[in-house]
């Protein structure tokens, strides 16, 4: 009797233990199987994710990936994770890989992006970026004073808040602030239909317009905005369609913080004329003029998280032979020496050493991709570092374009983040045939 309960109770030890040793190594193959990978096409990519696991891989798009140089095929491909994995790109797209351990345990879906394999021009010049919204942003809400001495909020009460991106009124879709202003004016008082958008909701209200006990003139108690300006520098551009990437992070506002929606934008050339030096707990500053008197360089049709996104007129594409790069995806950028471009001085760009410090290896899609540390030692005298205006930066490292600086660190400005460049060009592609007469601003 005793001898059975002996073997019992190493039967359970030795159960929990396999339990455990599983569940671990589950754990461990989670982990190690990205959740998001960028890959560039055509071409081949060894990745070792060292778990004992046997999986079934099933594809939702096939054709465009090869796994040990097999076609994917419909009820999957089983193959050992111990053992090296490679991936062969054939086309771009998107491929979502299921990972099944033994075909029936469902793993991790691994999403697979696949971008056009192409050297680009790195830039590196600052560029004047003037931006009209699609709508009319509220930046804030007011109380009116009506002819009766009493204080109505229309806006308020009509339930548009802050951050709200008003449309239409009565219909007629809104160009500009001044046809939010006419609309008011000529309303005499009679309730307006607006439509705006929260968030990625699109909402109606009624408002009744009061007229003012200062100028007679109606109100709904609003402060909006509908236009930016500034200096940014330009990342890149793709020579076969003249799209160009900048910034390498969205522009925000600076009031709400929201991403402005783009309905016509242009880029500029600007010239550099003073520089506010960076120091520890204050940013620095570029400070550049627009050069008003030439036509535009491009037009701006995107504005997003990864930065602003337009297209170059054939009249103002200079190609620098010796800064077309081809693309360094996330996995080949490393901790080490790198270089950026950058123009700090009149409409010259220059080169500055630089060394990156850490890169995220995790399924990251931002524009704090790597911390960049400036170690040129010119670059830091005239700046004391990252400064606003360099976003957009180009990185170089190892003969390839890997990224672009986005913020700097406020309590250490020699350091800063930057952008892995695979998440600036996926939005170049599907842009690539607008043509320059298309977005023309009128």
């Amino acid at each position: 009797m005793h001898y059975l309960k002996s073997n019992k109770k190493k039967l359970f030890v030795l159960l929990i233990v396999c339990i455990c040793v599983v569940s671990f190594s589950y754990l461990q193959a989670f982990s190690v199987i990205p959740k998001k990978l960028t890959l560039l096409e055509g071409e081949e990519y060894v990745y070792n994710f060292q778990s004992f696991y046997f999986v079934n891989i099933k594809a939702d798009n096939t054709g465009a990936l090869q796994l040990n140089d097999k076609e994917i095929e419909a009820n999957g491909n089983y193959l050992e994770l111990m053992s090296p994995l490679a991936f062969k790109t054939q086309k771009k797209g998107t491929v979502n890989l299921d990972f099944k351990v033994f075909g029936v345990i469902p793993l991790k879906t691994m999403q697979v992006d696949i971008i056009p394999s192409k050297k680009l021009v790195a830039c590196g010049n600052t560029v004047g970026v003037k931006i009209n919204m699609n709508g009319i942003l509220v930046i804030g809400v007011s109380d009116v004073e009506s002819c009766a001495g009493e204080r109505i909020a229309p806006a308020k009460e009509g339930g548009i808040r802050i951050g709200d991106i008003i449309y239409e009124i009565n219909g007629k879709k809104l160009e500009d602030i001044n046809d939010l202003i006419k609309q008011i004016d000529d309303s005499k008082g009679q309730k307006l239909d607006l439509k705006y958008k929260r968030g990625n909701a699109v909402m109606h209200t009624l408002i009744n317009p009061i007229e003012g006990i200062n100028d007679k003139k109606y109100h709904i108690g609003l402060w909006v905005r509908n236009s930016t300006a500034g200096i940014g520098t330009m990342t890149f551009y793709d020579p076969e369609s003249n799209i160009f990437g900048a910034l390498g992070h969205g522009i925000t506002d600076i009031d709400t913080g929201l991403l402005m929606p783009v309905n016509s934008g242009e880029v500029l050339e600007s010239n550099i004329v003073a520089i506010k030096r960076g120091v520890q707990g204050t940013p620095g500053e570029l400070k550049g003029i627009f050069m008003e008197n030439k036509l535009p360089m491009g037009n701006i049709f995107k504005n997003d998280d990864f930065g602003i996104y337009g297209k170059l007129f054939n009249s103002n594409i200079k190609i620098a032979k010796n800064r077309l790069y081809p693309i360094g995806i996330r996995g080949e950028v490393k901790v080490g020496p790198a270089t950026i471009l950058s123009n700090i001085e009149g409409n010259t760009i220059e080169e500055f050493d630089v060394y990156i410090e850490k890169v995220a290896r995790q399924s990251f899609s931002g524009p704090k991709g790597m911390v960049v540390k400036i170690t040129d030692k010119r670059l830091l005298d005239t700046t004391g570092g990252i400064v606003q205006g360099m976003s957009g930066s180009p990185i170089i490292q190892n003969g390839k374009l890997i990224g672009a600086v986005t913020h700097v660190l406020v309590n250490d400005p020699t350091r800063g983040y930057g952008i892995f460049i695979e998440w600036m060009i996926k939005n170049i592609d599907g842009n690539s045939n607008i043509s320059a007469e298309e977005l023309k601003v009128g």
